[in-house]
């Protein structure tokens, strides 16, 4: 009689790069659309606008870089804070640390006897695990990666940014705000729904909500350049 096996994968394993990646390909595809569009509502001629676009793509992929690394690492740092307590509490305390697991047991629907019964028989094995994953919520699944997280927030951001840059260089000096701005609109609408689907939500509503704040970032730009273009 064979026996049947089968992996899961869920959204929440995917949360540790799905985050940085979303958040790094929307802020460089909005920001450095939203430059683009400033500069060129300003009536700047093409070659300074491919400029700004380019210093925009590289400063923002090293801001999000450093950004995502020094937040990731801030949390990461709470976590090893947390888990150094936790270590120290059983070495002085084992007993109480077992009742304290015991009670979290209790509370998640379990009989006093049983959750006594998996408390002992989970630590057994890893006490620090245990403790890590039911008393404060930490997890392999979702352990803090910095170095990873500061990656791929630069890599997508950069990969963001190129669409509209990649747009202006083909695109005619005058029309280059609107037709930058029809292309970024599509783009976020595709990136929205990807997302979406990519963290198991509903993807008409990601898509809404990306391209409706896009829309606004680069109308605020655009309003700005060329009133300052005006005023030149």
């Amino acid at each position: 009689m064979s026996r049947l096996t089968h992996s899961e994968l869920h959204m929440v394993h995917r949360i540790g790069w799905l985050r940085a990646a979303v958040l790094g390909a929307n802020d460089g595809l909005v920001s450095t659309s939203s430059l683009v569009v400033g500069v060129a509502s300003a009536g700047s001629d093409h070659q300074n606008i491919l400029i700004a676009g380019l210093a925009g793509l590289v400063a923002g992929a090293m801001s999000m870089a450093a950004g995502e690394y020094v937040s990731v690492s801030s949390q990461a740092d709470a976590e090893q804070a947390d888990l150094s307590r936790e270590r120290a509490e059983l070495a002085a305390n084992p007993q109480a640390e077992l009742d304290e697991l015991t009670g979290i047991y209790q509370a998640r629907g379990l009989d006093p006897v049983l959750a006594r019964q998996v408390a002992e028989q989970l630590t057994q094995g890893d006490v620090l695990a245990a403790h890590a994953r039911d008393e404060l919520g930490i997890s392999e699944t979702i352990e803090t990666r910095p170095v990873q997280a500061a990656l791929v927030s630069a890599l997508t951001f950069a990969a963001g940014a190129v669409m509209p840059i990649l747009v202006a260089l083909f695109s005619p000096a005058a029309q280059v705000a609107w037709i930058v701005a029809i292309f970024t609109l599509v783009g976020l609408a595709i990136l929205g729904a990807l997302g979406a689907s990519a963290g198991g939500a509903d993807m008409v509503r990601g898509a809404v909500r990306v391209t409706f704040w896009g829309a606004i970032a680069m109308a605020a730009t655009a309003v700005i350049g060329a009133l300052f273009g005006v005023a030149a």
